[in-house]
């Protein structure tokens, strides 16, 4: 037993028997902790990004305690402690300009404080990545738990979709087919506990992740955020995280190329979103793995969409759940050989050991391989004259008709002059053209917001379209669809090709041919390029210059350039 509290990080402050570990320990017995607390025992962080303006983490408080439960119940000592916490709903401008700054908070608190192990606390979008992108930095035994999804929103007897119906009836409002009482009644229906959004969208896909790369327990995934089965295994995460520590399990150990490549065949799978692309990159990039999109390409390709989800399907994640979860989808790829079986997950075991078994009780939901709800309907990484450096586009949520089509460029140089000529009855647009938005990216807008899929003309939409290309440097929600190219590089603020699409130019996008042609010579795109000027920036002092003069493209995960590469997370300096 001695040997063991020699071991442990927190030693160095509560194991010390002089003045500073008189400080350390009298500050926190002011909380009713005694002196055996700090003999020895694993000090476990519960890293928690509750707030009231994030809606999707509003249950956290619960969720910590059932940690500190587990925590308790293994002869661990819990320590609960905030950071940023990201409203993807409420944060302006976009919720991703914060995520490296989340991570960075989440990293320096891991080294400056007394812990041996870490329970990270996620829900909302940017939470997921901004944590394990920190935690993976820091690199100690780490256990990811996510919130859970909403109920089902329910509407006039329908089941509906966060994001995924508010994105069709805000349009079935700009056409007139829906009055403003109807659109306000589905409003109100819409979210009706806590929990993130309960469609597929980067909320859902990055729990799966979590769950895929085996950081958190299996059925981490899908667990409905209201059902108690999530404060169950917030506890049992609790006490593993505990026996974690004393067998040095940490984060990098986990995160493996391994772990990566099932996430990625994972997200093909599932229908995950777009975003899920920059947000593995970024995590990747944490522990030193050299991930790329071609690897999104070559791994995604061939694999079916197994999961009847909105935004590409019917269902959602209380069905997925209800279902059998992502344990099914992990079982099917491992049938396969499609899954790396040896991965090593936080539990101690192999990620096929904790899915062999998985039983599925609803195959509407969950599609075998043979007979998939969507084939070959991964991510795909496009690339050609437009963008050099890659962009991505989601089959699965696309129309079929136009994954092979040719069309007049129509140009919107910013968001605010889409927003100005979107409706402007003269524009010169039809349902064939091509939509271009520029200056969306990390750089442009700055933080690279959820602009891409850009609404539609209102006159189209009178005529009844509901789908045309869109093509931008910006993303969009993981509840969106529609086919929509994003994350083009380079970005148009950072001088890429984007800047330089002029109205009707002709652009062609072929998703079976992975390619995403301007139709433009190259001589003329040089003579474009010298008279192009770069936008003002963004800002002048602050968290956003730091952002802007520092951040990596989308192709690179979108993380800021010195905080790419492993770490660890030593012990600091004595404070004598």
């Amino acid at each position: 037993m001695t040997d063991k509290k020699r071991e442990l990080r927190s030693q160095a402050w509560f194991g010390r028997q002089d003045k500073m570990g008189f400080y350390y320990r009298s500050f926190l017995k002011n909380s009713g902790f005694p002196q055996d607390q700090f003999d020895g025992r694993p000090v476990i962080g519960i890293c928690n990004t509750w707030s009231e303006l994030t809606p999707c983490n509003a249950h956290f408080r619960t969720i910590a305690e059932h940690v500190k439960y587990g925590v308790l119940d293994a002869g661990g000592f819990p320590l609960e402690f905030p950071v940023s916490s990201l409203g993807e709903v409420t944060m302006r401008p976009t919720a991703m300009l914060f995520r490296n700054l989340a991570a960075m908070d989440v990293e320096e608190a891991i080294r400056a404080h007394p812990l041996d192990g870490v329970v990270l606390l996620m829900g909302c979008d940017k939470t997921t990545p901004a944590l394990l992108m920190g935690a993976a930095s820091a690199d100690l035994p780490t256990i990811g738990v996510s919130g859970g999804p909403q109920l089902r929103g329910v509407y006039r007897g329908k089941y509906i979709g966060s994001g995924t119906n508010i994105i069709s009836m805000s349009e079935q409002l700009r056409a007139g087919e829906v009055t403003l009482q109807e659109f306000h009644e589905a409003e109100a229906g819409m979210n009706r506990s806590a929990g993130h959004c309960m469609t597929m969208g980067t909320g859902s896909t990055m729990a799966s992740m979590v769950e895929a790369l085996g950081v958190g327990l299996p059925e981490n995934a899908a667990i409905p955020a209201s059902d108690a089965r999530r404060n169950q295994l917030a506890r049992m995460s609790g006490r593993r995280i505990v026996e974690m520590v004393h067998e040095d399990l940490v984060l990098s150990k986990v995160m493996t190329r391994e772990a990566f490549e099932n996430a990625i065949r994972t997200l093909a799978a599932i229908g995950g979103s777009t975003n899920a692309v920059v947000h593995l990159l970024a995590i990747a990039g944490r522990v030193g793995i050299d991930l790329t999109l071609d690897d999104f390409d070559r791994l995604g390709r061939d694999i079916h969409c197994l999961v009847d989800l909105m935004p590409s399907g019917r269902f959602l994640m209380e069905d997925f759940y209800y279902a059998g979860g992502l344990p099914v989808v992990l079982r099917t790829l491992g049938e396969r050989g499609l899954l790396h079986k040896e991965a090593l997950t936080i539990n101690g075991r192999s990620i096929w050991d904790n899915v062999k078994e998985a039983p599925c009780w609803n195959r509407e939901v969950i599609t075998t391989f043979e007979e998939p709800f969507k084939p070959e309907a991964g991510i795909a990484i496009l690339k050609g004259n437009l963008a050099p450096n890659g962009a991505v586009i989601k089959p699965s949520a696309a129309s079929p008709e136009l994954m092979q089509h040719t069309g007049r460029a129509v140009v919107f140089e910013t968001i605010e002059d889409l927003h100005h000529r979107i409706d402007d009855e003269d524009l010169d647009i039809d349902e064939t053209c091509i939509m271009v938005l520029k200056n969306c990216g990390p750089k442009g807008y700055p933080g690279m917001a959820e602009v891409g899929n850009m609404p539609l003309p209102q006159k189209l939409l009178r005529k009844g379209i509901r789908d045309m290309i869109r093509i931008s440097d910006a993303r969009m929600s993981g509840t969106a669809y529609g086919t929509v190219v994003l994350h083009v590089a380079p970005e148009a603020a950072a001088g890429g090709p984007l800047a330089l699409v002029q109205n009707g130019d002709m652009i062609t996008l072929d998703v079976a041919a992975r390619r995403l042609h301007l139709h433009v010579e190259a001589q003329e795109m040089e003579r474009r390029l010298a008279a192009w000027v770069a936008p003002e920036p963004h800002a002048t002092r602050g968290w956003a210059k730091l952002y802007v003069d520092h951040v990596l493209q989308a192709d690179k995960g979108v993380d800021l350039d010195f905080l790419v590469g492993r770490t660890g997370s030593p012990v600091p300096r004595d404070n004598h």
